[in-house]
């Protein structure tokens, strides 16, 4: 396709009232230009330049590396933002798309369409327009009598007929590349703001003899901008019933789609059952089959077939299929549950491996450990991982019973078929079928309380 897109995220964005550029700002866990960047690619982009300025330290991280970068070093409106461009776009490129950083709900649908129609014409330009039902503040689409772009009309810069057009600019562009660089040199700042308008190139590609034409969006909210936290929240409303609606297409459960939020990169396999208040964000991949219960945040995890999650927190975690979590569970970074296993009531794992099978009730903290087969671990058991400077790892070998209340001091190596008696602390290794005992001597001083009344 040969398509260039420029996503412009250089203003400040001060109806944020933030300390954060705008278009860092997320939804669902993704930040707004990631959006528009990864939207282009999917409508077939082969290179995207962002157009960064305010607070650009913020922003490049999030772009680097995938796209080129581009700096606008005084923002000086939309033609200058795009003009700063022109010895980065690739050599070959035959359309050029300008994009908003801050409209994360564009599809690559409607981006394609923009572009097919732009080529498909010939036309100097392609814009995406809409019908507002509240045009206050939008460009207007002037059209001429044969139904072409004729000129977009900022806000400010409208008379009273123009201010009347309910048909607005979006904001998306599609641009012939060979004419786009040359038209915007033509662009001067003659307007109410004193800024260099790129909706003056409409003008000037009609008065070198090249079309400019308008492709309504059929859906309005797509062309939808995010310049305050309401809209935020407006954005992140609509994108979460979008993404909860296909997911149900492809058979997946929700029970209330408005307490499900979902995040884009997320991958749901079928018959899943998603119950109220979950969150699921990052790269989690949920297996098919599996329950995810009410208060369930899971972040960056990997969930098997067949398990049951409830009430869990996991991030960058891995749980295979076939088991339990929950409720009120944690999985840390480096959590790893084997198939089958067990993490049960108010039980935190952090870069540990429960083995298959293996079983962790309740009340208990598990860290830097190898777990093996088939271990049942007593409640409110700790593996003492931490000695104030260092981490020490724990091994605990198959079908072993950790009795409750045992503390198991790293490092520390317990073997196969093991028994700890309840409330132990073990500081040294445990032999393969060994019974483990580390507890304090019980002194009872019979007849103390009369003692103490003599």
């Amino acid at each position: 396709m040969n398509v260039t897109a420029i996503v412009l995220a250089a203003g400040a964005g001060t109806r944020m009232k933030s300390e954060k550029p705008k278009v860092v700002h997320e939804v669902l866990g993704k930040p707004l230009i990631r959006w528009v960047v990864d939207t282009a690619r999917q409508a077939g982009a082969e290179q995207i330049i962002c157009v960064l300025g305010h607070k650009r330290e913020q922003v490049e991280p999030l772009v680097a590396d995938d796209t080129t970068v581009v700096v606008q070093l005084e923002q000086k409106g939309t033609a200058d933002a795009v003009a700063v461009c022109r010895t980065a776009v690739s050599e070959g490129t035959k359309s050029v798309l300008v994009l908003n950083g801050d409209c994360p709900l564009i599809t690559p649908q409607t981006l394609t369409e923009l572009v097919k129609a732009r080529e498909t014409s010939n036309a100097g330009v392609a814009v995406l327009t809409m019908e507002a039902p509240d045009p206050q503040g939008y460009g207007r689409i002037v059209r001429d009598a044969g139904g072409m772009v004729e000129c977009i009309v900022e806000q400010k810069d409208c008379d009273e007929v123009q201010a009347a057009i309910t048909e607005c600019n979006s904001g998306f562009y599609c641009f012939d590349a060979s004419m786009l660089f040359e038209a915007l040199a033509k662009v001067d700042s003659n307007n109410s703001q004193g800024e260099f308008y790129l909706t003056d190139v409409i003008q000037i590609a009609r008065e070198s003899g090249r079309a400019a034409i308008g492709v309504k969006a059929e859906d309005v909210n797509e062309c939808l901008g995010v310049n305050t936290r309401v809209q935020l929240a407006e954005a992140t409303k609509i994108l979460q019933l979008r993404i909860n609606h296909a997911h149900m297409l492809d058979g997946v459960t929700i029970i209330d789609p408005d307490q499900a939020w979902i995040g884009p990169d997320v991958v749901l396999e079928n018959d899943i059952e998603i119950w109220p208040q979950t969150f699921l964000a990052g790269h989690t991949h949920i297996g098919e089959g599996t329950v995810i219960g009410y208060n369930s945040r899971l972040i960056d995890t990997q969930v098997g077939a067949q398990c049951n999650i409830y009430e869990t927190v996991a991030v960058d975690a891995i749980i295979e299929d076939g088991c339990t979590c929950g409720p009120r569970a944690y999985l840390r970074p480096g959590a790893h549950l084997c198939k089958g296993a067990k993490v049960g009531t108010h039980v935190e794992i952090k870069k540990s491996v429960v083995g298959p099978g293996s079983k962790v009730p309740h009340l208990s903290y598990i860290g830097d450990a190898t777990i093996g087969e088939g271990v049942n671990i007593g409640a409110g058991t700790i593996t003492c991982n931490y000695d104030g400077v260092n981490k020490h790892a724990t091994t605990i070998g198959d079908n072993t019973f950790i009795g409750s209340d045992t503390m198991l001091v790293a490092p520390v190596s317990v073997g196969s078929d093991v028994v700890v008696g309840a409330g132990s602390v073990i500081t040294d290794d445990v032999p393969d079928g060994a019974l483990a005992l580390g507890r304090a001597h019980q002194v009872v001083k019979e007849g103390y309380k009369e003692s103490l009344e003599g």
